[in-house]
C-alpha cells in the first residue's frame, strides 16, 4: 500500500444520542467510521458477536463491514461519531448524502465501498480521557452535505482538524510502529528546517537529542524514510537544487553554496550520481522548451 495514496477525509462528524433500546438496523456504511460512546450503554453486533459497551469505548468500523447498533433500554448511549474515507471518494452522482449507507437487503455499490487502511485497526479500544477525546471531534463536526462554494473555507478548517484527529487516533491505535515512528517524524521536520535554514548538523546531534543509540537511530530512520539520514539530507539538498535549476537564475556555484555543500566540485559529483547528469546539463535538458 502506498501512503502516499492516503489523505483522509470526513464527510459527516456529530454527537448522536440513541432512544432507549434503538437499533440503528443492520447496516454497511460505504465510509469507514469512528464512533466514541461518551455517555450510556449499548451493544454492537459486527462479525457474529455482540459486545456491550459503555462510556470510554471507541470503535472502528472499516468501510464495507455490516454492523448494528443496539441502545440499551434503560441508559441509551450517546454516540461522538465521524465518518470518513482514507482518501476522498466522489460518490455525488450516485448518492443524496455524503456519507451513504447500505440496509440489506438494499443492493451494495461494490465499486464505491471506501479504501481500507494498509494495517489492521482493533476494532473496540478504552480511550484514556474521554474529555480529550470529546473535544478532538468537536473541533470537526460536520454535516453530510457534499462542499461547494458555501462551504468550501469551512471545509478547509473541518479537514485540518480532522487531520489532527486521525493523527491521535492513528498513533493511539497503532502500537507496533507499523507507521513512522513520530520521534523520527520531528526530527525528520528539524532536519529539513536545518537544511534550509542554517548549516546541517552532525549525525550524532540527532540522534542524542533522542536518547539513542546510533544503530538504533539508523534503524528507525530507515523504516521510517527507506533510507539512511545522509542520504535523506543528499537527496533533500539535491531536490531543492533542482528546482532552484530549473526556477530561477543562480548560478551552480551559488546554488552549491545556498545548500551548504563543501565545494561545487563535490556538489557537481553527487548531483551527477542521483541524476545521472551535470547541474549545467540538466538544468539546459529541462529549460530547453
Amino acid at each position: 500500500m502506498n501512503f502516499t495514496s492516503l489523505h483522509p477525509y470526513v464527510y459527516l462528524a456529530t454527537r448522536y444520542p440513541f432512544y432507549k433500546g434503538q437499533s440503528s438496523s443492520p447496516r454497511i456504511c460505504y465510509t469507514s467510521s469512528i464512533y466514541l460512546i461518551s455517555e450510556g450503554y449499548g451493544t454492537l453486533v459486527s462479525r457474529g458477536e455482540s459486545k456491550r459497551l459503555g462510556p470510554g469505548a471507541l470503535v472502528y468500523m472499516p468501510a464495507g463491514q455490516l454492523h448494528e447498533w443496539l441502545a440499551d433500554s434503560q441508559e441509551p448511549m450517546v454516540h461522538i461519531c465521524c465518518y470518513f474515507d482514507w482518501h476522498y471518494m466522489n460518490r455525488e452522482h450516485q448518492f443524496d448524502t455524503a456519507c451513504p449507507v447500505c440496509y440489506p437487503p438494499q443492493p451494495l455499490v461494490e465499486k464505491l465501498i471506501g479504501p481500507s487502511f494498509p494495517y489492521p485497526i482493533p476494532e473496540v479500544t478504552m480511550v484514556e480521557s474521554l474529555r480529550v477525546w470529546e473535544d478532538l471531534f468537536q473541533d470537526f463536526y460536520k454535516n453530510a452535505n457534499f462542499t461547494n462554494e458555501q462551504t468550501f473555507m469551512r471545509s478547509l478548517t473541518i479537514q485540518r482538524n480532522f487531520q489532527t484527529f486521525i493523527d491521535y487516533f492513528l498513533n493511539s491505535q497503532l502500537k507496533e510502529q507499523q507507521i513512522p515512528d513520530r520521534r523520527i517524524t520531528h526530527i525528520v521536520e528539524i532536519l529539513e528546517h536545518d537544511l534550509l535554514h542554517d548549516i546541517p548538523k552532525k549525525i550524532e546531534v540527532y540522534y542524542k537529542s533522542l536518547r539513542m543509540s546510533r544503530a538504533h537511530f539508523f534503524e528507525l530512520f530507515r523504516q521510517s524514510t527507506g533510507c539512511s539520514p545522509v542520504q535523506y539530507m543528499q537527496r533533500f539538498r539535491i531536490g531543492r537544487a533542482k528546482e532552484d535549476l530549473l526556477h530561477t537564475t543562480l548560478t551552480v556555484t551559488e546554488i552549491a553554496e545556498k545548500y551548504h555543500f563543501s565545494s561545487v566540485h563535490y556538489f557537481s559529483r553527487l548531483f551527477h550520481k542521483v541524476t545521472g547528469q551535470s547541474p549545467a546539463r540538466y538544468r539546459s535538458q529541462h529549460t530547453e522548451n
